[in-house]
C-alpha cells in the first residue's frame, strides 16, 4: 500500500529499527510509535494486537496466540509485560459459552462474566490482566488490529451525521458501528461487519473512536495513520471553505487577558478554589491557558457545547460528565491593574460559587436519575474540568499526573467538538450510556483492587531549605509517602538539583498539558529569600501556579554565626542569624496564612529549632538566642493560625553530616576547640565523621544523629499521626541531658 504524505499525523515507521525485532517485539514497536502521537491515541487509551504463531508450552504445538495491549498502561511506553498473550481458539469457542447466557436474558451479566473468563484463555501463564477490548481484537478476523482514539476521528463518530459521512470521507474503506459499550457484545458486531463487508478496512465506532486491521503490520500501521489523516483533511477542507480557524466554535465572544494578567488571576484564585473543589477530596490541579484552550473557553459556542459533555468514553471518566463553565459578562478591558484583577477574582469567585452549587446538584440528579439498583455509591460530585472565559483551563485531581491527563482529555475533547462542528453538529454519549461507563460494576472493582494511597497522598508540601542536609532529606522522605514536594532554597539551582533527584527517581507522572509550572511533575525547585516577604508571596503564587495550592510547610533553613575568638559577633551578622532563623519563618507562616485560610483545608507547619535553645553553649550566642526565639514562635504560631494550621518544631542536636552548616573550615575549628586530633590535608569525611562521634558520645544514645533522624520527625509531624499536637518541640538529640526540660 502506498504511503501518504502527512500533515496531521507523524509517520514514525522506521525499517531498519522493526528488522532485529520479533514478531511481539513489532507489536510493541507498532504501538509504541502509534502512542507517541496524540493526535491518534490519548494517555492510557487504545490498543494494539497481534496474532502470532507460538509454541504450546504443553504440547510443543504451534498454536495461535492473540497478543493484545491489557488492562492499564500507555500505547507510548507500553513494553511486554503491558500486554495479554491468550489462545485465540479459546477466545473463540467463549462465542457459544456467551450465547448460552445472553440467551437466558441476561446479555449485561453475560458480558461482565466474559471478562473473567478470559483467565481461563491466558496463554503460558501471563499475569497481564486482560482489556475489556481484547473481544474487538480477537474477532476481527485479521492478524493485525489497532484501536485508537484520534480526535479527528472521535469528531466523525461524534457527529449527528455520522453514518452519511464516514461513507463520504472514506468511500466504503470503513463501516460504521453504532454505539455498543466495549466488551463481547460489540466484538461480535464487528465480526458480522467484517463478514458482510470484505472490503472495509476499518469500522468507525458511533461516539468512540476508530479500529482498523490487516494482516500486514506495518500496513496496519500506515492504515491507521492513512485513515486519521483523512478524517483531519476533511475537517481541515471545511474549516478552510468557512475562513480559516478563526471561526471556530461561533467565533470570539470573550478576550483573552494577557498573560501576566491571567498568571495572578489563577494564583489569587486557585488556593480558594482548592478548598471548594476538595470537600470530600483534596485534589492538585493543572492550569492551561495556551491558544487553543482559549479559543474554545472564549467562544459564543463555548457555554452549549461545554453543557453537552464529552463523547468518547475515555474521555469522560477522567473528565466527568461535563465541565463547569463560568458564565461571565464579555469585558474589553483586558489591561487590568491590581485593584482590577482582585474585582475580576472575586467576581469570578461568585459566579464559581453560584456554579459548583449548581454542579453538584446536576450531578446528583444525574446519578438518581441513571442508578441501577446494584450501582456504587456516587462519587465526588464536584467538577474535574473548569473552565473559566478570558483565563483558560483549571483540570483537577487526585494528583499533579491525574490532573495533567485530565487536562489532556479535555483538550482532546474541545478538539473532538471542533471537528464534529465544523463538519455537522457534535453530540454528546446520551446519559445513561455514560453513567454505565463511569459506574460500572468491572470499573468499580478494578478501582477496588488498587493498592491504599499512600499517607502523604493528595498533599502538597512545601520544604525550605531543601537544598541541602535536613531540608534534603525530608523532601526524600516526604515524597516516599506520596506527598508532592515543593523544595525551596535561597539558591534556586540547589532547589532545583534536590526536585530533580525526586523527579529522576520517581518520573512525572503521565500526560502533558502546558508548560512550565503547570507541566511540572511530584517536585518542583523553586528560589525564595525567606527574609524578604514579597520573595515568599511570590514563591507561593508559583505554587498555586503549579500545584493549586499547598498543604503543610517544613522549614529547614538555617544560619550559624559562631562569635569570635574574643566571644563578639557583628552587629551585622546577629541581625542576619535572627532574621534567617526567626523572621523569615515568622514571614513564611504570616503569609502562608493568607493562603491556609482562602483554601480552608487543614495543615502543618514545623519549624526548625535546636537543642541549643535552651542550652547555652560557648561561641554560638547569636544561633543559641535566634533558636529558643524560634521555639517561642513555634508557640505563637500555633495560637495564631489554629484552629485549621498545626504549629509543631523539631529541635535537633548538632547534625553534621550532611549539614551545609557544617562546611570544612567550621569542623576543622569545633575540632580544636573541643582539643580532637585531626591534621590539616585529613579528608572532610574523616574530619566530620570524628566531630559526629565527638557530639554522639555526648549523648546518652552514643550514636551520630543524621538528617534521616531529623526527617523522620518531620515526617511524624506533617502526617495526622500526631493530629492533635500542635505548639510543641520535638527534640531529636540523641538524648542530650543538658537540654533536658526544666
Amino acid at each position: 500500500m502506498p504511503e501518504m504524505t502527512y500533515k496531521f499525523v507523524s509517520n514514525l515507521w522506521n525499517d531498519a529499527e522493526v528488522s532485529a525485532l520479533d514478531a511481539v517485539g513489532r507489536l510493541i514497536y507498532r504501538s509504541n510509535k502509534l502512542g507517541a502521537d496524540q493526535r491518534i491515541t490519548n494517555t492510557g487509551g487504545g490498543n494494539t494486537s497481534s496474532k502470532i504463531l507460538e509454541k504450546d508450552p504443553l504440547t510443543g504445538e504451534p498454536v495461535e496466540v492473540l497478543w493484545v495491549k491489557g488492562s492499564g498502561g500507555d500505547l507510548r511506553t507500553s513494553l511486554r509485560e503491558n500486554f495479554s498473550s491468550l489462545y485465540q481458539g479459546k477466545l473463540l469457542n467463549l462465542q457459544n459459552l456467551y450465547a448460552q447466557r445472553a440467551d437466558k436474558g441476561v446479555k449485561s451479566a453475560a458480558e461482565d462474566e466474559m471478562v473473567g473468563m478470559y483467565n481461563h484463555t491466558t496463554f503460558n501463564l501471563n499475569t497481564r490482566a486482560s482489556s475489556i477490548d481484547t473481544p474487538l481484537h480477537s474477532f476481527i478476523p485479521s492478524k493485525h488490529v489497532d484501536h485508537t482514539h484520534p480526535n479527528a476521528a472521535i469528531s466523525v463518530a461524534a457527529s449527528a451525521r455520522c453514518v452519511e459521512l464516514t461513507q463520504e470521507i472514506f468511500a466504503g474503506e470503513v463501516a460504521y458501528v453504532p454505539w455498543i459499550r466495549p466488551g463481547f457484545e460489540l466484538g461480535l458486531a464487528m465480526q458480522t461487519i467484517c463478514r458482510d463487508n470484505p472490503q472495509a478496512r476499518g469500522i468507525m465506532m458511533g461516539q468512540h473512536g476508530l479500529i482498523n486491521w490487516d494482516d500486514d503490520e506495518k500496513v496496519c500501521y500506515h492504515r491507521s495513520l492513512d485513515l486519521i489523516e483523512k478524517a483531519a483533511r476533511f475537517i481541515d477542507s471545511k474549516y478552510e471553505a468557512k475562513g480559516g480557524d478563526a471561526t471556530a466554535f461561533g467565533g470570539s465572544l470573550h478576550s483573552s487577558l494577557p498573560e501576566h494578567i491571567r498568571s495572578r488571576v489563577f494564583s489569587k484564585l486557585l488556593p480558594w478554589l482548592r478548598g471548594q473543589v476538595s470537600q470530600k477530596n483534596r485534589l492538585v490541579g493543572t492550569v492551561q491557558d495556551d491558544e487553543r484552550i482559549l479559543r474554545f473557553v472564549n467562544s459564543h459556542d463555548a457555554p452549549r457545547l461545554a453543557e453537552l459533555g464529552t463523547s468518547c468514553p475515555d474521555h469522560f471518566l477522567r473528565t466527568k460528565i461535563k465541565p463547569l463553565y463560568v458564565k461571565l459578562t464579555p469585558n474589553a478591558n483586558t489591561n487590568l491593574d491590581e485593584a482590577g484583577i482582585g474585582e475580576l477574582v472575586a467576581i469570578v469567585k461568585k459566579e464559581l460559587t453560584q456554579g459548583l452549587e449548581q454542579y453538584r446538584k446536576d450531578y446528583a440528579d444525574y446519578y438518581n436519575r441513571c442508578k441501577r439498583s446494584d450501582s456504587p455509591a456516587m462519587r465526588d460530585p464536584n467538577p474535574t474540568v473548569i473552565l473559566i472565559p478570558g483565563v483558560g483551563m483549571i483540570a483537577w485531581g487526585k494528583d499533579k499526573s491525574e490532573s495533567r491527563v485530565t487536562a489532556e482529555f479535555y483538550n482532546c475533547a474541545v478538539e473532538v467538538m471542533r471537528g464534529a462542528e465544523a463538519i455537522d453538529r457534535y453530540i454528546a454519549l446520551p446519559q445513561q450510556e455514560a453513567f454505565d461507563i463511569e459506574y460500572w460494576l468491572l470499573e468499580e472493582a478494578k478501582l477496588k483492587r488498587m493498592p491504599a494511597e499512600k499517607e502523604l497522598a493528595r498533599q502538597v508540601v512545601l520544604v525550605i531549605g531543601a537544598g541541602s542536609g535536613i531540608g534534603k532529606e525530608v523532601a526524600h522522605r516526604l515524597v516516599k509517602e506520596g506527598a508532592h514536594i515543593v523544595c525551596v532554597d535561597m539558591k534556586a539551582e540547589s532547589a532545583q538539583a534536590t526536585a530533580k533527584e525526586i523527579t529522576d527517581k520517581y518520573g512525572i507522572g503521565i500526560g502533558v498539558a502546558g508548560t512550565g509550572l503547570s507541566n511540572c511533575g511530584p517536585a518542583i525547585g523553586l528560589g525564595c529569600d525567606i527574609t524578604n516577604r514579597a520573595s515568599v508571596r511570590s514563591m507561593l503564587d508559583q505554587v498555586a501556579l503549579a500545584y493549586g495550592g499547598f498543604d503543610s510547610i517544613c522549614i529547614t533553613a538555617g544560619v550559624f554565626w559562631p562569635s569570635d575568638t574574643t566571644g563578639h559577633i557583628p552587629d551585622e551578622k546577629w541581625s542576619f542569624t535572627f532574621n534567617v532563623n526567626v523572621t523569615g519563618s515568622y514571614i513564611v507562616g504570616d503569609e502562608a496564612a493568607k493562603t491556609w485560610r482562602e483554601q480552608g483545608l487543614t495543615g502543618s507547619l514545623v519549624l526548625t529549632t535546636s537543642a541549643n535553645a535552651v542550652v547555652a553553649k560557648k561561641g554560638s550566642v547569636a544561633y543559641d538566642c535566634s533558636k529558643a526565639a524560634a521555639n517561642h514562635l513555634v508557640r505563637e504560631l500555633a495560637i495564631e493560625l489554629s484552629p485549621i494550621v498545626r504549629v509543631n518544631g523539631v529541635a535537633p542536636a548538632t547534625v553534621v553530616q550532611g549539614s551545609a552548616m557544617f562546611p570544612r573550615d567550621r569542623v576543622i575549628g569545633s575540632l580544636a576547640k573541643y582539643n580532637i586530633p585531626f591534621t590539616e590535608d585529613e579528608a572532610t569525611d574523616s574530619l566530620v565523621s570524628k566531630l559526629a562521634k565527638f557530639y554522639a558520645d555526648r549523648t546518652l544514645t552514643k550514636a551520630p544523629i543524621t538528617p534521616a533522624d531529623q526527617a523522620e520527625a518531620f515526617f511524624l509531624l506533617i502526617t495526622q499521626r500526631l493530629s492533635k499536637t500542635t505548639g510543641q518541640i520535638i527534640t531529636v538529640d540523641g538524648g542530650l541531658h543538658e537540654a533536658f526540660l526544666r
